[in-house]
């Protein structure tokens, strides 16, 4: 049973574009469009390149994926019903069964549409008709259409990576004289560059000069105040009482998941971090997990995690090249895998997990602790819906706890809660975009865990 099914007493209404004026509403009038557009003029520039590797019926298949791109613009900006998908893939059965349980819900189909369902939903359908556009047009089905400025932002990063690489090295060659607090210490920073691994990409190629070798380690200070919730603290006591001294090998091992959000520099601070918790031996497995397809412009898919490995490895810097090649070593050596389920690419809020993917549940319950990146699986754990600020973390993940786990996000959507009573007024009257405009961010961690069932 969907949440959405569930009349649970207290539980607000997910954000939507119905109301005309909010955040959901522009993002759903302007920004979706203005992606949509982008991706047809990405497919039609490089109708050139379809038709040297698949000769005329590349150009028919690029005609007919713009034509059906053009069809959902369309049906977007005229507030038309959300329709069934068609592509027979594995995830299909569950989109459109989704689809029936909203039309039940509102009561009929005309209202399950892109302006009058829950922004979280649409946008994420959207995504995954780009997907069966092009699923639906062999040759290029496997065309990932936002691949050049995933591979651009990781390249204007190059400055800050290798200064985290040059950290990393350093932190690295001391690792066996740290003592404990110094481990804590150097634990904080990387957590926090991999919170504002965004952050750190837009500053650095908006234009600074790259003869100054800036590293992100060194904004760090001037960010701490823009931390609303900051609970490093339980997670790494968590990662402490996670250690089994004096078991065998296997049932003493403590394994981290860290479930992605964006490639580029941001993916580039949580492979730093993962190699820290693997060399301090705070962990002994990190477990990644991406996008099966191409999602929400910029996420990472298992192409893009192996690439970022290749290009880190080819690097022009001794450390940088160096890091590749140890991590190439941690995956060879299985202390890290990557792993992708199509549950992460659905419209499902988290507290759905148990139920509509109890496989993915089961082994996110094999890990010690979860990181979970970004604004997108934020929204997911809470349900994207109109929380008041006050209202617990706990509370708003609605029952969802596999295991320990932290959200390390950048604010980018207006759903935020577990703020201290009034701090989300103040910040209201004193910044109006405080909840969208990726200044601001938490750390924030549940240690719930679910009644195992017998």
């Amino acid at each position: 049973m969907m949440a959405a099914d569930r009349t649970v007493h207290g539980v607000p209404p997910s954000l939507s574009a119905k109301v005309v004026g909010s955040f959901a509403y522009l993002t759903v009038r302007d920004r979706l469009p203005t992606i949509l557009t982008k991706v047809i003029d990405t497919i039609h520039r490089n109708k050139n390149k379809f038709f040297e590797e698949y000769g005329e019926e590349g150009i028919q298949a690029e005609k007919q994926t713009i034509g059906l791109l053009s069809k959902m613009r369309n049906e977007l900006q005229t507030d038309k019903p959300v329709l069934e998908l068609t592509d027979g893939l594995q995830d299909t059965e569950c989109w459109n069964q989704y689809l029936q349980r909203q039309q039940k819900i509102h009561g009929d189909e005309d209202s399950v549409s892109w302006f009058k369902s829950p922004w979280l939903y649409v946008e994420c359908y959207m995504y995954r008709r780009v997907h069966e556009a092009l699923w639906l047009n062999p040759p290029i089905s496997d065309y990932d259409v936002f691949n050049e400025g995933k591979t651009q932002s990781f390249f204007e990063s190059q400055q800050a990576m290798i200064a985290l690489c040059t950290y990393l090295e350093g932190v690295n060659k001391n690792m066996e004289e740290l003592s404990k607090n110094q481990l804590h210490e150097h634990f904080n920073k990387l957590l926090q560059v991999s919170l504002w691994g965004n952050k750190c990409d837009l500053s650095i190629s908006a234009g600074q000069d790259n003869s100054q070798k800036t590293s992100p380690i060194d904004s760090l200070n001037s960010l701490q105040p823009f931390i609303l919730v900051n609970d490093s603290n339980m997670v790494w006591s968590t990662l402490l009482s996670a250690q089994r001294p004096g078991q065998s090998e296997k049932t003493a091992a403590v394994r981290v998941d860290i479930v992605l959000d964006n490639s580029g520099f941001e993916l580039f601070t949580d492979l730093v971090l993962a190699d820290f918790l693997i060399s301090s031996h705070l962990a002994n497995e990190v477990h990644f997990h991406g996008k099966s397809i191409p999602w929400f412009v910029s996420d990472v898919t298992a192409n893009d995690f192996q690439w970022t490995i290749r290009q880190t490895t080819a690097a022009n810097h001794k450390w940088m090249s160096k890091t590749g090649v140890q991590w190439k070593s941690h995956l060879k050596e299985g202390a890290w895998s990557y792993h992708d389920h199509p549950f992460w690419t659905t419209p499902h809020e988290f507290c759905d997990m148990e139920a509509d993917a109890p496989d993915l549940y089961a082994t996110l319950q094999g890990a010690d602790l979860v990181l979970f990146k970004g604004d997108l699986n934020y929204r997911k754990l809470t349900g994207d819906r109109e929380w008041d600020h006050a209202v617990g973390f706990d509370t708003a993940l609605r029952g969802f706890g596999p295991a320990p786990l932290c959200s390390l996000r950048t604010l980018k959507a207006n759903v935020q809660v577990g703020l201290q009573p009034g701090q989300g007024e103040k910040l209201g009257s004193q910044d109006p975009d405080w909840m969208t405009s990726s200044k601001y961010a938490v750390i924030q961690f549940s240690s719930s865990k679910c009644e195992q069932k017998d």
